[in-house]
């Protein structure tokens, strides 16, 4: 009788797992985050952000082996459930353009720079002249998804293009640009601890698409993080409270992260999902939140204006 509870072999989150039990898939989330949200690479991914506001540079993927990639890579999670996951993460990424161009609208006036790396340029007359970095990357994700749907199941698949919100200014530049910020850090967040729980949940070929998506969603979540407390250096966790407290009133009409939040769990199937991919999903954002605090609290103000420069202007 095969037990399958015995390691398999080893890949990018250790120990390999014909049906995990919880300990044991906590114990590949756990060496993954270790692994892709370890401080120093953090301040890697941080480090790059001035370099890369001169030379904008894609980083690159390594060679994905895609016709390998079938269900018996998918391991601790049942195959429909996996499917649902990838059409909900192929909806949620195919509007990049929307997200890149809003996100520049916010920035453009206070910081070209960052403007320039999210959202590219834009002409006069509104035309897009220059993808910015961030599209760039991001836009990968949806092909990519959609390339691992139709591998799996023989289908093709069209994403959803859901409307994005817009730019919706206030006489208060500043105030607009944090809470933005806060919602845009959020998703990248949230992204990042999907996909490093995808990667928990799967081996071989699918995993290393798994690993891209992840590693692009920790680099720019650390590129936004970093720049954001920089920009808002009287941030903390009472204003992130009060911008989102401030932010769940119905008639309010700007980003309610929590809003998103429900949305995202509805588009992820997240009622389908069992208990255990639930509580595993959950470490996986505490776990992650833990580890980039904890680099958090090295972004002195000295090592920040090493790096952007004097911040003279906060207000």
């Amino acid at each position: 009788m095969l037990n399958t509870l015995s390691p398999l072999t080893e890949d990018l989150a250790g120990q390999s797992y014909l049906s995990p039990h919880y300990l044991q898939t906590q114990r590949r989330i756990r060496s993954l985050i270790d692994r892709y949200i370890a401080v120093e690479k953090l301040h890697e991914r941080l480090q790059d952000l001035p370099i890369q506001f001169t030379n904008p540079q894609p980083r690159p993927w390594k060679p994905i082996d895609w016709q390998t990639i079938n269900r018996n890579q998918i391991i601790g999670l049942d195959a429909e459930v996996f499917l649902s996951i990838l059409i909900g993460a192929m909806d949620t990424e195919a509007p990049i353009r929307g997200y890149t161009q809003t996100s520049r609208q916010y920035l453009e006036k206070l910081h070209p720079q960052m403007a320039r790396f999210v959202g590219g340029t834009v002409g006069e007359d509104g035309e897009l002249l220059e993808l910015g970095l961030w599209e760039k990357e991001e836009r990968q994700h949806t092909p990519a998804l959609i390339k691992i749907y139709t591998q799996l199941t023989g289908e093709k698949i069209t994403p959803k293009l859901r409307t994005v919100r817009s730019y919706l200014p206030t006489d208060d530049a500043h105030e607009d640009l944090y809470r933005h910020g806060l919602h845009r850090i959020a998703t990248e967040y949230g992204a990042t601890c999907l996909y490093i729980w995808l990667m928990a949940h799967t081996t071989g070929a699918l995993q290393d698409v798994l690993e891209e998506l992840a590693q692009d969603e920790v680099n720019h979540m650390t590129k936004f993080w970093g720049f954001g407390i920089w920009t808002f250096p009287d941030t903390g966790l009472m204003r992130i409270g009060r911008t989102l407290i401030k932010t769940r009133s119905q008639n309010y009409p700007r980003n309610n992260l929590m809003r998103t939040l429900r949305r995202m769990m509805a588009t992820l199937n997240w009622n389908a999902w069992s208990l255990t991919n639930k509580t595993t999903l959950l470490f996986t954002f505490i776990y992650t939140m833990h580890r980039l605090w904890s680099w958090n609290n090295t972004l002195t103000p000295e090592y920040l204006q090493d790096l952007f420069g004097v911040k003279t202007n906060d207000k």
